[in-house]
């Protein structure tokens, strides 16, 4: 028996129709002990993955609201920053106060900056 090469595999694989295919991984299945669909539940997590929810986010200052005292004290105190360094992120609201901050703590600091009358994004 003459040996295939790869590129004699690829042109078979080619002019096959669905049942050829079929029928041959039916039969590497059975001679390798071997199964294709292992292959697409792997090929499949990655996607799923992507869908799920982001483990880091971005946490923006939308909008500032009635008290923009609060928002600034709230700021100072999510970021350290000196109240001028402060009032100047407020005032170029929409800002990005903290980035790739994990999720449960954007949370909490949402509710920190909406307690004070601001309106959180995250991005």
């Amino acid at each position: 028996m003459a040996k295939l090469t790869q590129e004699d595999i690829l042109a078979y694989l080619d002019e096959a129709t669905i049942l050829e295919l079929n029928e041959l991984v039916k039969a590497i299945e059975e001679k390798y002990g071997v199964s294709a669909a292992a292959p697409v539940a792997a090929a499949a997590a990655p996607t799923e993955a992507a869908t799920a929810a982001p483990t880091t986010v971005n946490v923006v200052l939308a909008a500032v609201g009635d008290s923009k005292v609060g928002v600034i004290k709230a700021v100072r105190e999510i970021t350290g920053l000196g109240l001028v360094d402060a009032k100047k992120l407020v005032d170029g609201a929409p800002a990005t106060i903290k980035e790739n901050v994990a999720a449960d703590e954007a949370e909490e600091l949402k509710k920190k900056l909406t307690d004070a009358g601001a309106t959180v994004e995250f991005k």
